[in-house]
């Protein structure tokens, strides 16, 4: 099963609540974590590790707290993940740097690289933007053909 980090999901959940606002509203981090339902260390930690990835902006002081760095339809789900775990890769020879030993003689590892590119292009069209303005999010895969259609007379 692939799936992201709680982190990364509750960082999602952090950005759109802070898109849904005004932009350059700013919130501070115990009242996020109380509109969201998350605990405060959580909320902060994640706070902090987004500001430093540049997808958040962070004021100190009374008046102080985040809003996001730039506008909702130019923060993909992608530089979110990025921020909070690296780079999508679904298998060691899908991120730079792969340290497998098979990879010079694996006959899979180029089509799991169009599977990853795939994936990654997908994650980064969908934006904050999309996220809170439909609950579905639709995104046009060119690179995939439809699954083949079962073969007639044949039953499973």
């Amino acid at each position: 099963m692939l799936r992201i980090s709680k982190i990364t999901d509750y960082g999602i959940v952090l950005l759109t609540e802070l898109a849904a606002g005004k932009p350059g509203e700013q919130h501070a981090a115990r009242e996020l974590a109380l509109t969201v339902g998350l605990p405060l260390p959580v909320v902060s930690k994640t706070l902090k590790a987004l500001t430093r990835h540049g997808l958040l902006v962070s004021h100190r002081g009374a008046k102080g707290g985040f809003h996001l760095a730039r506008a909702p339809e130019l923060i993909s789900v992608s530089q979110v993940i990025d921020a909070l775990e690296g780079p999508v890769g679904l298998t060691e020879c899908t991120i730079a740097g792969s340290e497998c030993q098979r990879e010079a003689i694996c006959g899979v590892r180029e089509p799991w690289q169009r599977i990853n590119g795939v994936i990654a292009q997908a994650l980064h069209e969908v934006t904050l933007a999309d996220l809170i303005s439909s609950p579905t999010v639709f995104v046009d895969f060119p690179h995939t053909t439809p699954a083949p259609t079962p073969r007639a007379g044949k039953t499973h």
